[in-house]
């Protein structure tokens, strides 16, 4: 696999370039071209009370726009990446994945919700409803991010994310999928995290000698995605913990100096799972890192 062209979503909003610089450092593993992308939703120039179109505002927020990417476009270019500008007026995920779809892009790089007062997640359902429908990568940015762990809160940025990605494998397919993913990586991370937690539910079960046989094999199939990783050109190191997933996965980042959280999508039932609270939502609504989720 290879992020040779990649569509970055943006509302604009606050450090969204800052964003784009971070990604910018793909061109070190081959990426070509960044898209450019900006929807203008419908609600915004819809004439409401008599179902008309507001054609004038849809074209200067269009204009504004391009001068904006005008100015992302200088920098883009002076790192020998291409791009190109889509502006589009519409439902936000449905033009997202129509122009993923014509730009045949790799990667979709799109930014996390801000948090307001009254909410604590990080997650929104236009970003729940694109990890559903996807079947391209995407990348959930968080460059300035405010967290709390252990009582204090503390401030990271995110500049260099793919230095020391963390790959998160519950060992099934998805999770096999997402370590291949890593192969794009080579050329701009320096070592791959490869975690594996066995949860709570299932080692309170167990008794001792149960307990250290699924730590050895546990032990072997993180090794051999290890001799994966490395196979790929990437050097790798392996974790392995007993307890709560989200809290250890979480705390093996933290402890290990991960750069990004990278995790599999789950079969069908993942979108209701996330709806509920299951790993995948939890991290990436928990983890001051950017999530990557490979379908």
């Amino acid at each position: 696999m290879k992020f040779g062209k990649v569509l970055f979503y943006t509302r604009f909003g606050e450090m969204a370039f800052n964003c784009l610089e971070a990604v910018l450092e793909l061109k070190h593993a081959g990426l070509k071209e960044v898209v450019l992308t900006h929807v203008i939703p419908q609600e915004d120039v819809a004439f409401v009370p008599y179902g008309g179109y507001l054609k004038e505002e849809a074209e200067r927020i269009e204009e504004t726009s391009r001068i904006r990417f005008g100015e992302w476009q200088k920098t883009i270019a002076e790192n020998g990446v291409d791009s190109k500008i889509r502006i589009e007026v519409g439902g936000t995920n449905a033009a997202i994945m129509d122009i993923a779809d014509e730009e045949r892009v790799d990667l979709i790089v799109t930014g996390r919700k801000k948090r307001t007062l009254l909410e604590k997640v990080y997650v929104g359902s236009h970003i729940l409803d694109l990890l559903r429908r996807s079947t391209v990568p995407i990348l959930m940015a968080k460059y300035m991010v405010h967290y709390e762990t252990d009582d204090e809160e503390f401030t990271r940025v995110n500049d260099h994310i793919f230095v020391r990605p963390l790959l998160a494998t519950d060992w099934s397919e998805p999770s096999q999928r997402a370590r291949d993913a890593l192969s794009a990586f080579k050329g701009v991370a320096e070592k791959v995290l490869i975690a594996h937690v066995i949860g709570a539910k299932i080692s309170k079960g167990l008794d001792q000698e149960a307990l250290t046989a699924l730590r050895v094999e546990s032990e072997k199939r993180l090794e051999a995605y290890c001799q994966k990783i490395e196979l790929d050109g990437l050097a790798a190191e392996s974790h392995l913990a007993v307890g709560r997933t989200v809290a250890e996965i979480l705390k093996i980042s933290r402890e290990h100096k991960a750069t990004m959280i990278v995790l599999g999508r789950t079969g069908k039932d993942w979108f209701n799972e996330y709806w509920l609270g299951g790993v995948s939502h939890r991290i990436a609504e928990l983890s001051e890192l950017p999530v990557l989720i490979i379908p």
